[in-house]
């Protein structure tokens, strides 16, 4: 059984001398694993392919439970994230939350989009601030992951948040509940506050069509509550941490004045 397709390589680890080991995101079976014998190799015709970020047409045979690649030719490279080593790290970053929240044999379509959208947008350095990309990603791959936010409204009391009541008001999100409150009846704990142009920007986030997510602008001081917000979500809703973050952070240090 032969199959053809589209694939985002998430990520690809060398197996034994010349091969690898790849993480892939399609359109169609979403996550899957595959062995790609010989890439490694100096006149293999997949090595470009094959790398982590590129965007390859690929084909394979399933052998029982296991993919093995047979021919690959490489769509995009994202060349320009070679030139920028903190935007290089934050691509990274998004590939790994991908392989997280994706799953294998279950359609993959919107989650592979986001990926290759937020990917354009990380090569064009004057379009956006990394940390409006880094946010807005977040926010929405979880929101397509099945984690979207409660909004619109207090979880306690039920006032709109929209409504002029509110409209000058601080409000608070819970990270692990995922509702927000306002501010007569925010809970102590697990709480964080998010100010009027933040909340818009992530109601924005939520609700937008997918080839807008990048077209809103937000002020600085939104922004970096905006940003915060989104990465304390998702890390509390996984639960979990990321490697990747952790080391883009470390770029991103490094490279202050």
């Amino acid at each position: 059984m032969f199959i053809n397709t589209k694939a985002l390589v998430l990520r690809s680890v060398q197996y034994k001398e010349s091969s690898r080991i790849l993480t892939i995101l399609t359109p169609e079976h979403g996550k899957l694993t595959v062995s790609a014998r010989g890439a490694v190799r100096q006149k293999s015709r997949v090595t470009a392919s094959v790398q982590p970020l590129a965007f390859s047409d690929m084909t394979f045979s399933k052998i029982r439970d296991r993919y093995i690649l047979t021919e690959s030719q490489i769509i995009e490279q994202f060349d320009e994230l070679s030139l920028d080593l903190e935007r290089f790290a934050l691509a990274v970053y998004f590939a790994e939350l991908l392989e997280s929240l994706s799953d294998e044999d279950s359609p993959g379509s919107e989650l592979l989009s986001l990926g290759l959208n937020a990917l354009h947008m990380l090569c064009k350095p004057n379009e956006r601030p990394n940390e409006l990309i880094k946010a807005a990603f977040e926010l929405r791959v979880m929101c397509l992951s099945g984690y979207t936010p409660m909004l619109d409204s207090c979880s306690s009391c039920g006032v709109s948040l929209n409504s002029e009541t509110a409209a000058n008001s601080e409000v608070h999100i819970d990270l692990y509940g995922g509702g927000v409150y306002c501010k007569s009846c925010s809970p102590s704990g697990n709480t964080t506050p998010l100010s009027q142009d933040a909340l818009a920007a992530c109601k924005y986030i939520c609700t937008c069509d997918s080839k807008r997510l990048y077209s809103f602008t937000v002020g600085a001081a939104a922004l970096l509550n905006f940003s915060a917000t989104c990465e304390d979500y998702t890390l509390a809703q996984l639960d979990r941490g990321f490697k990747s973050l952790d080391y883009y952070y470390k770029i991103k240090e490094s490279l202050l004045p």
